[in-house]
């Protein structure tokens, strides 16, 4: 759900500004706006030295980070609680050593790149030095030949061919080409011809675009016969500039590590408070701030004013909701510990505006059970199972990985469930080996069974959309809704007349449906405009599109099945099972990015288009800086 917001108005006397944005930050709970100004109340402007400190701590703040960065120092957590703002000296002090370090370390880094490059060259060159050495040493002939050490493109595969018809079509057999192809793609190309031929040769090298191995820049004028000696030597001396590099990195961690640490913080922090002060007015002797806070938290700040030294000097007041719209409240998800995992779906599509609905409760409940129906299987499913085990283990509290861990164990255990009622393990090896009954439905057999479970299941869904829309538009376009409680209509109508054409129901409630439809539909057509028939059809449609559940659900067990098939069909027992393993491997792999493409796309187009309303602005209140946060650039 969407937290409420209460919008706040902090007062006080002018001088007072200062400490209760302190006292702000420290409680991390209020989420600033411009304030409005009034007759006597206008937005507080920085002074020209305040204006100089807020440029100077953005250049300090940048060098200071690049410095972390770029010497492997791990970056602070966040800012402290209740920290002293940083002196004009420590301040200077900070300011020099970031400039300093950030040219050191970014000489550091362009040297190492050099250096890094230069390593690669001569890797390169001695794989194909080694690579002309076994071709000569594989060439027997006994005539005076000129060699050419070439090197041809990585990717071409036809290049070697095109050269040796070029070749023949000109010397005839009177030229040796051996080749060999390296690691890296590329092919060592060996060309040896008589010297008469070396005029005519390299006029075809050179039209073919083909150049010959060069020794690198670095080495030298070297001896052709010395160009291994010269070659280790160098990278000797690569390897050990390199070290060196690497040892300067690492004193300046150890030696200025902790003071970067805490130099990026005090900086952070600083800035965040000249640019939140630009977010009040004031007059000559009071000052005004206006923000926002979830409901719940309104008494934190408050407690938090009436414990500081600010006393009962600042007033803190809740401005009234007819003063406000929904359209400029931040949005903050609140949701039970069980669905919060969810809103990393959520997460997926841009916040919900401010007085809509927060879908995540619905997606945790809709979600797993489109997973579940489609692995659906026992086996596949402990291993899912074990797999979210694994990353939730590895990953930190509150992290992204960690919301995905339990969401995979919430899908985990709806495929175990549905496979409990399908009576499968691993394909129908639970039915061959357990004897494991299927109370549900045989997927293998039951098609139309499974067909008509996935669209009923897809009408709830699509329903449940229409009616979340109807109660969002309730709130503010009375008419919309309208429109949408018709079509809601017409869909149930649309439902008993097939239902009643089927023989489902009694033929007796045909034709009422019919008539109520012809009667409503121009209604419709009225309150929606033209466009209500295409949106009635295409709301059809999406729940037509469920049926994708099934037909991904039987794929699923169909390959099972097969895998199983393939132990007994190949011969050896050891080489059945080991095919049979593999395609349940794949079977499995696709087994949880079908469902996660198809169960969100359920959602997104299906589920959301029918009531969600995007645009919300994140909550992000002011704090002490820590990285990543909304406030911190």
């Amino acid at each position: 759900m969407i937290a409420p917001m209460a919008r706040v108005r902090l007062m006080g006397p002018r001088d007072l500004l200062t400490g209760t944005l302190h006292v702000i930050q420290d409680a991390g709970v209020l989420h600033l706006t411009p304030s409005t100004p009034v007759a006597s109340l206008h937005p507080v402007r920085l002074g020209p030295r305040e204006a100089r400190l807020l440029t100077r701590l953005k250049a300090m703040h940048q060098d200071l980070s690049t410095v972390l960065e770029a010497s492997g120092v791990p970056p602070p957590i966040s800012a402290p609680v209740g920290g002293s703002a940083a002196s004009a000296t420590e301040l200077a002090r900070w300011a020099r050593t970031g400039q300093r370090l950030r040219r050191e370390l970014e000489q550091l880094g362009a040297t190492r790149r050099r250096l890094e490059d230069e390593r690669a060259e001569l890797v390169r060159f001695e794989q194909f030095g080694a690579a002309f050495q076994r071709l000569r040493s594989g060439v027997a002939t006994t005539a005076v030949l000129h060699s050419y050490q070439l090197v041809l493109r990585a990717g071409d595969r036809h290049a070697a061919e095109s050269l040796r018809q070029g070749l023949a079509a000109v010397l005839g057999e009177h030229f040796v080409l051996e080749t060999a192809t390296l690691d890296s793609g590329e092919t060592a190309a060996l060309l040896l011809v008589p010297p008469a031929e070396q005029a005519r040769v390299e006029r075809i090298l050179v039209g073919a675009g083909i150049h010959e191995l060069s020794i690198p820049a670095s080495l030298g004028p070297t001896d052709p016969a010395n160009v291994g000696a010269a070659l280790a030597s160098r990278r000797r001396a690569v390897d050990t500039e390199l070290a060196e590099l690497e040892s300067r990195r690492a004193e300046i961690r150890r030696e200025h590590g902790p003071d970067l640490r805490q130099a990026v913080m005090a900086v952070a922090d600083q800035r965040l408070e000249l640019v939140a002060r630009q977010q009040a007015v004031e007059s000559r002797l009071s000052f005004v701030l206006e923000g926002w806070v979830p409901v719940r938290l309104v008494g934190a700040i408050r407690d938090a004013l009436q414990h500081s030294d600010l006393g009962e000097t600042v007033v803190l007041e809740e401005v009234a909701r007819e003063e406000w719209s929904a359209e400029d409240a931040p949005v903050v998800l609140q949701n039970p510990r069980l669905f919060r995992p969810f809103e990393v779906i959520t997460a997926m599509m841009p916040l919900p505006r401010y007085g809509s609905i927060d879908p995540t409760p619905f997606v945790a409940v809709f979600f797993p059970m489109f997973f579940g129906l489609i692995l659906g299987d026992v086996g596949y499913g402990l291993v899912l199972a074990g797999i979210s085990a694994l990353l939730h283990w590895r990953s930190r509290s509150g992290s992204t990985l960690r919301a995905v861990a339990r969401v995979g164990g919430a899908c985990a255990a709806f495929a175990i469930g549905f496979g409990l009622l399908f009576g499968e393990f691993l394909g129908d090896l639970g039915r061959r080996w357990f004897g494991m009954p299927h109370p549900l439905l045989d997927r293998e057999e039951s098609l139309l069974p499974f067909l008509a479970l996935t669209v009923a299941i897809g009408t709830v869904h699509v329903t449940l959309g229409l009616v979340l829309g109807i109660v969002n538009a309730v709130r503010g376009h009375p008419r919309q809704a309208l429109g949408r409680g018709l079509a809601l209509l017409m869909l149930a109508g649309i439902g008993v007349v097939l239902l009643a054409a089927t023989r489902v129901l009694p033929e007796a409630f045909f034709t009422p449906a019919v008539i109520v439809l012809l009667v409503l539909f121009p209604v419709l057509v009225v309150i929606e405009g033209i466009i209500a028939p295409i949106e009635l059809l295409s709301t059809i449609s999406n729940i037509l599109s469920y049926a994708r559940i099934m037909a991904l659900g039987t794929a699923s067990v169909m390959m099972a099945v097969v895998a199983n098939q393939l132990v007994g069909a190949l011969g050896g027992a050891v080489i059945g099972v080991v095919f049979g393993l593999l395609f349940h491997m794949v079977n499995f792999a696709l087994g949880v990015f079908a469902p996660t493409i198809h169960g969100l796309r359920l959602h997104y187009v299906e589920f959301f288009g029918k009531f969600y309303s995007p645009g919300g602005m994140r909550y992000a209140p002011f704090t002490h800086w820590r990285p990543n946060h909304p406030t911190a650039t």
